[in-house]
């Protein structure tokens, strides 16, 4: 395999190549940096390329493997979502109002380097990561490589586009409220939202917000989350097995401040074929309606609180887009009494959701379709935004509010051709088997 094949291979196939020495990391970074620089004008998913510094951390990471180091990911390009500080660089946050150079790395920039990973290049998102789409006044709209007049998602969109583009085989993401796997779910990706606190970098919005990666295959996310987090059991090993049998419920429930928009019909079936794949593989899944009360949906008081802060933390307050300063007003009343208590409640209905229902695992939609037109949110204010974006997006920020794993996996196309998939959530700190049933899941595919 030659360096431009190896660019979309993924960092398993990758390391491989480069432990052998059937491909050097200065090649690797070479041809990684020509595939983004080929793919990014149409989809517009950088904020900056970082050629010179790849370049040099590529030939370091050659050194340190010729010096006999042998760490599973040295010397494997990645690129990282702008809301990580890159020592040197303005961490722009998808915003104009971010003017500052960063004076060092961020936690898990830091832990990327000291694996030999090589930072490539900073990935659009949404200002301040707020939104479920990647369009925004600093950077503009970034585009979904399976049809460019949709999303890729959001916050973590750019990453997601230049993953699905084939120009790199690995980025990092964050999951907020559905900011991994959201874009995962657009763009047919495999997009693994690890328990809270496993990784560096992770815990804003006042723990709702978790750090992760996108990648094309489930032994690309378990080996780029082994490597760089703390879990208890080996996510590869997990990886290459299947699960014992399980029990899933499949769950149609939504969680929407208003009326969560209409189920697609082909989600639904998509999910429903998955409930027989895994049937067939000797789970037992049954339907049940996820308790989604007062505990869940206070999710609402760190999600807002955690904009506010954000807004009030940036370096030109008087750049942010009006629909951003309107979202974080919305965030004003909440105090650190109301936001404490929302973390209890989560993390109380996280620990007993689960046994409450009787599963060990739950399989549901991500989102309410494929993926929805670029600037469909174009214009509208901040309430009327938030509101019919959680319409759309009604299967995922309760899972951030309960800090447990839960990973969005690639299941088809719909009849557009734009991707669709399925989500499967697992207890908090069971990881490693919700790992082991998306790998059984995407065998079957």
């Amino acid at each position: 395999m030659d360096a431009p094949e190896a660019v979309m291979a993924g960092p398993t196939r990758q390391s491989e190549l480069l432990a052998s020495g059937a491909l050097t990391s200065r090649e690797l970074t070479e041809a990684t940096l020509a595939a983004i620089e080929r793919e990014n004008p149409a989809i517009n998913a950088v904020v900056r390329m970082l050629s010179d510094e790849a370049m040099a951390a590529a030939d370091e990471a050659d050194r340190r493997r010729a010096a006999g180091e042998d760490l599973p990911l040295l010397g494997v390009p990645i690129v990282v979502k702008d809301d990580l500080a890159v020592a040197g660089h303005t961490t722009g946050l998808g915003s104009r109002a971010m003017l500052r150079p960063a004076s060092q790395d961020s936690d898990l920039v830091a832990a990327l380097r000291a694996e030999g990973m090589v930072v490539v290049a900073k990935s659009t998102l949404p200002e301040l990561a707020i939104f479920g789409f990647t369009e925004s006044a600093a950077t503009g709209v970034t585009r979904n490589p399976h049809h460019h007049r949709h999303t890729p998602g959001g916050s973590s969109g750019g990453s997601a586009a230049l993953v699905a583009a084939g120009a790199v085989g690995i980025a990092t993401a964050s999951d907020g409220a559905g900011s991994i796997r959201i874009p995962a779910a657009c763009c047919g990706l495999v997009g693994f939202k690890p328990t809270h606190g496993t990784m560096p970098s992770s815990g804003g919005w006042y723990g709702l917000s978790t750090q992760g990666g996108l990648a094309r295959r489930v032994a690309d996310s378990a080996l780029f989350l082994d490597t760089v987090g703390t879990f208890p059991t080996s996510l590869v090993a997990a990886a290459l097995t299947d699960p014992e049998p399980l029990r899933i419920g499949m769950s149609f429930s939504a969680s929407a401040a208003t009326r969560a928009a209409p189920l697609d019909p082909q989600v639904r079936a998509t999910v429903q074929a998955a409930a027989e794949t895994f049937r067939a593989a000797g789970h037992t899944v049954t339907e049940v309606d996820v308790p989604y009360g007062l505990a869940a949906k206070a999710l609402t008081i760190r999600y807002l609180a955690g904009i506010r802060d954000g807004a009030d933390g940036v370096d030109r307050p008087d750049l942010l887009e009006p629909r951003t300063r309107a979202i974080a007003r919305l965030g004003r009343p909440f105090g650190a009494r109301a936001v404490e208590w929302a973390r209890r409640k989560g993390h109380e209905w996280g620990g007993r959701v689960h046994d409450g229902l009787g599963v060990d695992v739950l399989l549901t939609p991500v989102m309410s379709g494929p993926a929805i037109e670029v600037e469909h949110w174009k214009g509208k204010g901040g309430l009327a935004t938030v509101l019919s974006m959680n319409a759309f997006y009604p299967y995922t920020a309760q899972w951030n509010q309960a800090g447990v794993p839960a990973v969005s996996m690639p299941a088809g196309s719909a009849a557009n051709g734009l991707p669709l998939a399925v989500q499967l959530i697992g207890r908090r700190g069971d990881d490693a088997r919700l790992m082991s049933l998306a790998a059984q899941l995407e065998r079957s595919a």
